[in-house]
C-alpha cells in the first residue's frame, strides 16, 4: 500500500452500499460484477475485491496511465479485475459486448489523486505547468486551447455555469484583452491572473484560492465531464440487474445537482397525484439507500482531506425501468 498513498474517499461505506447489489447477485444465482467507473490508481477497486473473493470488478478510466498503475496494484485479482481505457458514457456498449448485467456500479466524479498531483497535467493552480487538465492525453482540447480560442461570451458562460464564479465576465473580458499580447500558456500565469481581478471579499470572510472556481471550470470543459455523466449514470442504471446498487461520490453541487435529478426521476412516481391507483409503468423502479446526501465524519477528513466536499448518494434497483 505504500506505494499507492492516496486514501479512497469513503472506501467502506461505498463497499458497504455495493455489498447490497452484491448479496443480490448471489441470491439470483448470478456472479457478482461491479463496475468501477473512476478507476484511477485502484483504491476502491481493491476494497471491493478485497470485501468479496466472488466478486469481478471492470475497472474502468479514460487516463491511460491510470490502467496502467491500478493493473499492475490489482494483477493479484488475476481474471477477477478487468481494466477498460474508456469514456463512462461509453458503458452502455461495453456491457452489451461483455453480454453483462452489474451487481453494482461506482463513480468517482472529478479529477482523480493521479491526475491532481501530476504536475505535468495542469490540474493545480499551485504549481507552475503547462495550461493542459485532459484526463486522456489522447484528447485534443486543452485548458489553453479554450482560453486561446474561445469568444469572451463563451469564455464567461464556462466560468460561469461550470465554475460557478460571480466574476465570470469580468473574467473572461480580461483572458480576451490579455491574449491579445500573450498566447494563455501556464497555470502560473492565469492563477496570477485570476489573483489580480477577483477582489478580497468583504469583511472577516476566508477567502478560498480566486482561481479554485476558474480551474474547476476549464477542467469541467475541457473533459465534458457535466454531459458524460448526464449521459453515464442512466446507462449504468440500466446496466443493472434487479437488486443491484449504484453508488456516486460528487465534490461539487453541479454533479452532486445532476446526480439527484436523475436518481430521483427513479426513485418518486410519475404518476399525477390526483391518481387513486398508480399504474405499473408509472411506479418508481428505484429505492434510495441513502438519506439525501451523506458526508464524511469529522475522522475521515483528518485522516483525507479531500473527503470534506464529498456527497455521497446510493439507489438500489427494485425492477426493470418501465417503458
Amino acid at each position: 500500500m505504500s506505494d499507492y498513498p492516496h486514501v479512497p474517499v469513503l472506501l467502506d461505506r461505498c463497499v458497504q452500499l455495493l455489498t447490497v447489489g452484491i448479496d443480490a447477485a448471489r441470491a439470483a444465482g448470478e456472479t457478482p460484477v461491479v463496475a468501477d467507473m473512476t478507476l484511477g490508481m485502484g483504491g476502491h477497486s481493491e476494497g471491493i475485491l478485497e470485501s468479496s473473493d466472488d466478486v469481478r470488478v471492470l475497472g474502468i478510466d479514460r487516463d491511460p496511465e491510470a490502467i496502467a498503475i491500478a493493473s499492475k496494484r490489482l494483477e493479484r485479482f488475476g481474471k477477477r479485475f478487468t481494466a477498460v481505457h474508456a469514456c463512462d458514457d461509453e458503458l452502455g456498449a461495453i456491457l452489451e459486448q461483455r453480454s453483462e448485467r452489474l451487481a453494482g456500479v461506482l463513480f468517482d466524479l472529478g479529477v482523480s489523486s493521479l491526475q491532481l498531483d501530476d504536475d505535468d497535467r495542469g490540474f493545480s493552480y499551485s504549481r507552475a505547468t503547462a495550461l493542459d487538465m485532459r484526463m486522456n492525453a489522447e484528447d485534443t482540447l486543452t485548458a489553453a486551447d479554450v482560453l486561446n480560442t474561445y469568444s469572451q461570451a463563451e469564455l464567461a458562460r464556462v466560468i460561469s455555469d461550470y465554475g460557478e464564479e460571480r466574476w465570470a465576465a469580468k473574467i473572461a473580458s480580461v483572458i480576451v484583452e490579455d491574449r491579445q499580447e500573450r498566447p494563455w500558456e501556464t497555470t502560473d500565469q492565469l492563477a496570477e491572473m485570476l489573483q489580480r481581478v477577483i477582489p478580497e471579499p468583504k469583511g472577516q470572510r476566508k477567502r478560498s484560492h480566486p482561481a479554485k472556481r476558474t480551474f474547476q471550470a476549464l477542467r469541467i470543459e475541457v473533459n465534458a465531464e457535466l454531459d458524460i455523466l448526464r449521459s453515464a449514470l442512466p446507462q449504468a442504471l440500466d446496466g443493472l440487474h434487479v437488486g443491484g446498487t449504484a453508488v456516486v461520490e460528487s465534490y461539487q453541487s453541479l454533479e452532486d445537482t445532476i446526480v439527484k435529478k436523475i436518481f430521483r426521476a427513479g426513485t418518486v412516481s410519475s404518476a399525477p397525484p390526483e391518481l387513486p391507483v398508480v399504474p405499473e409503468h408509472l411506479q418508481p423502479w428505484l429505492k434510495d439507500l441513502t438519506r439525501g446526501a451523506e458526508k464524511a465524519d469529522a475522522e475521515e477528513i483528518s485522516i483525507n482531506p479531500r473527503a470534506a466536499s464529498v456527497r455521497l448518494r446510493a439507489v438500489q434497483k427494485t425492477k426493470e425501468k418501465p417503458q
